[in-house]
């Protein structure tokens, strides 16, 4: 017999949703409570008679009644907030809604006194209609004033995980410049240098020690401007070209209007890395990777291509990447768009399209 395991993501829909339903109508219950007893004592300090029954059979299916529809005012407050430039032009929705859900809810509420011969006296004028008119009004309200403070708790949970994101990125980053057969290759380039041009030699010790000291600058930062970025990337390019001698050729075309946008930080040197590591090191040729920044329809294109052996069975999904989609999707939701596909003339053609935004200091975070 074959069983079907049910999706952990849909358990945890469910219950929520199960919780959300409870919390509503054990709500609806206290307020119901709270003002049936309200009604007792004023009908029995008024000198009218009064008793439980009465005061919880006027209140109860009002509050139930609310329950069911408060779901519908709290999704049209989520769908058609009342903020920024369009809150005149929902207010056309709200106002209609307004007035169906209150007459809805009056015939919910009339229906079930008439069906279980409750308060058969109980009237529907304008005033019932105008009180259900101000409670939509105080509903709709507290779910805003909590979708408000929902956003602003995801935000700095975004923030935290952004923060923690690029701490990541630089680790991985040092990591990349510190694995053994980097680290190895390096320093036999700086050796092998040391005997032919002194010179040479000393300037690569700077390179890197410039490429590890711009690994860990800037603690905290999220975003730099691209310029910073190409020129932390062109740092550990000249280490690889001396690696890799005449078998490395790097081309560069980038729009100077490009420069000041603003791009994750530490993320050009892992993509272009990949590109290296895959498509130049399995070659016994030369080889060349292209890198071109322009800004097209209010977006930063970054394209980045190799002309080495191409994807192997489509994948090419190292952990640079891997960190790289993780940290794009914090920080940009799903604005934005990396692709790894196969070149039309061989290679693999990477391509990485996030919003537009220009970099200063006082928008750095």
């Amino acid at each position: 017999m074959c069983r079907t395991a049910s999706s952990p993501k849909l358990n945890i829909t469910m219950k929520r949703f199960t919780a959300q339903v409870a919390l509503l109508f054990g709500l609806a219950t206290l307020l119901g409570v709270f003002f049936a007893s309200r009604m007792y004592v004023s009908y029995a300090y008024g000198g009218y008679d009064a008793s439980w029954k009465t005061a919880l059979a006027y209140n109860m299916p009002d509050w139930y009644a609310w329950a069911l529809v408060a779901p519908i005012i709290l999704w049209l407050g989520r769908r058609f907030p009342l903020d920024g430039r369009h809150w005149v032009r929902r207010l056309f929705i709200h106002v209609p809604a307004a007035v169906v859900i209150s007459l809805l809810k009056i015939a919910l509420v009339y229906g079930v006194t008439r069906l279980f011969d409750w308060l058969p006296d109980r009237g529907a004028g304008p005033g019932t209609l105008h009180s259900n008119l101000i409670t939509y009004v105080i509903i709709g309200a507290v779910g805003q004033g909590f979708s408000y403070y929902q956003a602003q708790r995801d935000a700095q949970l975004r923030t935290s995980r952004l923060e923690s994101s690029l701490a990541e990125a630089r680790l991985d980053s040092l990591k990349l410049q510190l694995q053994p057969h980097f680290l190895f290759n390096t320093l036999h380039a700086i050796s092998s240098l040391m005997h032919k041009d002194v010179d040479a030699a000393d300037q690569m010790i700077a390179r890197l020690s410039e490429l590890l000291r711009g690994a860990i600058e800037n603690v905290g930062v999220q975003e730099v401007a691209l310029k910073e970025e190409l020129e932390f990337l062109n740092g550990y390019l000249e280490i690889e070209r001396t690696r890799f001698h005449d078998r490395l050729s790097i081309e560069q075309d980038i729009d100077p209007e490009a420069l000041d946008a603003r791009v994750p930080n530490l993320m050009l040197q892992p993509l272009v890395e990949n590109a290296i590591r895959h498509g130049i090191e399995p070659k016994t040729g030369p080889g060349t990777i292209k890198i071109r920044c322009a800004l097209h329809n209010g977006a930063l294109v970054v394209n980045i291509t190799d002309d080495g052996p191409g994807l192997d069975g489509g994948i090419r999904e190292g952990v640079g990447l891997t960190n790289t989609r993780s940290r794009l999707e914090h920080l940009y939701g799903d604005a934005y768009r990396l692709e790894v596909v196969n070149g039309v003339s061989g290679g693999v053609d990477l391509t990485l399209e996030i919003p537009y935004r220009r970099h200063s200091e006082d928008t750095a975070t």
